[in-house]
């Protein structure tokens, strides 16, 4: 059964820029009302809030450090004290953080692994027990990467990140499977270029494509919203990535 995303509340993290902006202004469009969280974009944030609102839906913004705990459970406290609910999870945010191998420091391994798999797992926690006191049969999105799927050396913390967030998104599908409560991975590939990437550098990451492109912000969009809206899958890991999956690069 397809889902209506009229008046559901969704909350996306790292939601105030590129491609979770995106996803967040794609719910709206369909309905949704947005709790739109970042970490540091506060002007990027409340611009996004702005157009979220001027399609006729509510956006609350709400900001944290997703290496603390406790300010991601503050975050979760305002999505009770405002809604009272929770219909949908997009844990969007992401860091990418590179090193050879033998040179990952410490604190690079910690920030990695603390904004991409921890703080995932915590903002999960806290939206399958508002779902589950509210029986709310509630869906829950991870965004990956093609790093979980295949190995990044030089981005191994990275990498071992996302390949955790794949498992997680598993683990989490079977837990909470019996409140109803669903859980998939959306694995991207090329979609938007980093801020300094050259034209010529993201021509050859496009060309090493089996589609021989990228693709872009709309297609993440539109698997967020198929994960979201189709109530029979769950535990479930969806390449979006233009066949990058199927490549013999390992790496970008």
């Amino acid at each position: 059964m397809e889902v209506s995303l009229k008046d559901r509340i969704v909350l996306v993290t790292g939601g105030a820029r590129r491609v979770g902006r995106a996803i967040a202004l794609g719910f709206a469009a369909q309905g949704a009302h947005i709790i739109l969280h970042h970490g540091s974009s506060d002007d990027a944030a409340a611009q996004t809030a702005s157009d979220i609102r001027a399609l006729g839906v509510e956006a609350h913004v709400v900001k944290a450090d997703l290496r603390q705990y406790d300010a991601i459970a503050a975050c979760f406290e305002q999505v009770r004290q405002i809604y009272g609910r929770l219909d949908v999870l997009v844990n969007s945010a992401s860091n990418f953080e590179q090193g050879s191998f033998l040179d990952v420091t410490p604190e690079s391994w910690k920030m990695a692994v603390d904004v991409n798999l921890n703080a995932p797992f915590y903002w999960s926690q806290f939206a399958g027990r508002l779902m589950r006191d509210t029986g709310t049969a509630g869906c829950i999105i991870n965004i990956g990467d093609t790093a979980g799927v295949r190995p990044w050396p030089h981005r191994p913390q990275h990498s071992v990140s996302k390949a955790g967030l794949i498992m997680l998104t598993e683990v989490t599908a079977k837990a909470l499977a019996g409140y109803g409560i669903r859980c998939n991975c959306l694995v991207f590939g090329p979609i938007l270029r980093t801020e300094n990437m050259s034209d010529e550098a993201w021509k050859r990451v496009e060309a090493r494509l089996p589609l021989g492109r990228s693709g872009d912000t709309n297609d993440a969009v539109r698997a967020c919203l198929f994960m979201a809206t189709n109530d029979y899958i769950t535990g479930a890991t969806l390449a979006v990535d233009g066949g990058e999956t199927l490549s013999n690069v390992s790496e970008p």
